[in-house]
């Protein structure tokens, strides 16, 4: 193994999630979301870490980050994990974070995800969004629903990633996986395409611009089962940032195809555990019940809340009471809750309690 090898092997051994090189810093890895040295080996040097991003990187893949100054990709280190690799240049020189991706695909029972989630691999059509910030277990979520889908039906799956993160094995279900950049120009040219190649589902890595979102939803439309993942908090945020994607000439046209395709939005947050072991989701659930499509229509996105509510027996969720529950079980803190929840003054009760 090469120096960044062994750090990436000394990563995954300590049950971290990121490995983080910047010039001068010692090597940090992230532990159930805290940053931690490696060891006591002195900071990083530009050189240095010029030469140990080198040892991962392709020729080709070196000219894109020295001629664009970021790269994006994925490493399987062989007997220990893979990693999606980020490099980037910063004030101080180059750096880089490494994010490790298991092996072992974790299924909807091993995450533990909401019935009402793991039930989404069920649907057979329909727009899915899974949101929350970087870090927050989105993808994991959504390797552990195709994970499902590919066990349990016989479907084509195409998914569209940059890059891609966990790596599938056919089931019953025929599965693509396409890179964009190695695979594919953009998710934009890979979303065309997947609409002429007999895709029943679709996974999009991040919709991240007009025409992915665009895209996505025109493939909703026309029947596929369209998973993707945007950096927002909460159902009502979503929807108003999907819409607000578009120009305001377009907007009505969008909310009228939103409401007829949008299945469920799935808003997810991750806390340390309270024992310091771990760290588990909270999950904010919305699904598509006959009076959804009325308040995407008319943009009445405040009104999400009382549907939510109104629709506990199916399994939706607002995050505060989802919140609430963690904290009633003891499976996290006070103070995590609180820094998380929206409703502040909800959960102070729980902090007098603790104090």
């Amino acid at each position: 193994m090469n120096r960044l090898e062994q750090l990436l092997a000394t990563c995954h051994e300590r049950g971290g999630s990121d490995l983080h090189l910047a010039c001068g810093m010692e090597p940090r890895i992230r532990v159930h979301g805290e940053l931690q040295a490696v060891d006591d080996r002195p900071p990083l040097q530009m050189d240095e870490i010029d030469e140990m991003l080198r040892e991962l990187a392709t020729a080709s893949q070196w000219s894109t980050f020295v001629d664009t100054g970021d790269l994006d990709f994925a490493y399987s280190l062989e007997g220990v994990a893979r990693f999606r690799c980020n490099y980037l240049v910063q004030q101080n020189g180059p750096s880089a974070v490494f994010r490790v991706i298991p092996q072992d695909i974790l299924t909807v029972e091993d995450l533990g995800l909401p019935e009402a989630v793991s039930a989404l691999a069920h649907l057979t059509r329909g727009l899915i969004l899974v949101t929350g910030p970087t870090g927050s277990g989105k993808s994991t979520t959504l390797a552990a629903v195709i994970h499902e889908i590919n066990r349990a039906s016989s479907r084509h799956i195409v998914t569209i990633e940059e890059p891609v993160e966990f790596v599938h094995q056919p089931l019953e279900s025929v599965l693509s996986q396409r890179e964009v950049g190695t695979d594919t120009d953009s998710f934009g040219a890979a979303l065309r395409s997947a609409l002429r190649q007999d895709a029943d589902v679709i996974l999009v890595g991040e919709m991240r611009d007009l025409e992915t979102i665009a895209l996505a939803i025109t493939a909703a439309e026309t029947g596929a089962l369209v998973f993707g993942t945007l950096h927002t908090n909460g159902a009502a945020n979503t929807i108003d940032r999907l819409i607000d994607a578009f120009p305001s000439d377009e907007q009505a046209q969008v909310r009228l195809t939103l409401a007829e395709t949008l299945a469920a939005v799935v808003s997810q947050q991750l806390l340390p555990t309270a024992d310091g072991s771990g760290r588990v989701a909270a999950h904010e659930i919305l699904l598509k019940t006959t009076g959804l499509p009325n308040i995407i229509r008319e943009g009445n996105t405040p009104m999400i809340r009382n549907l939510i509510q109104g629709g506990r027996s199916r399994g939706m969720k607002l995050m505060d009471d989802a919140l609430e529950e963690l904290l009633e079980a003891k499976k996290v803190s006070p103070r995590d809750a609180y820094l998380k929840a929206s409703d502040k003054d909800r959960f102070e009760r729980f902090q007098d309690r603790a104090s």
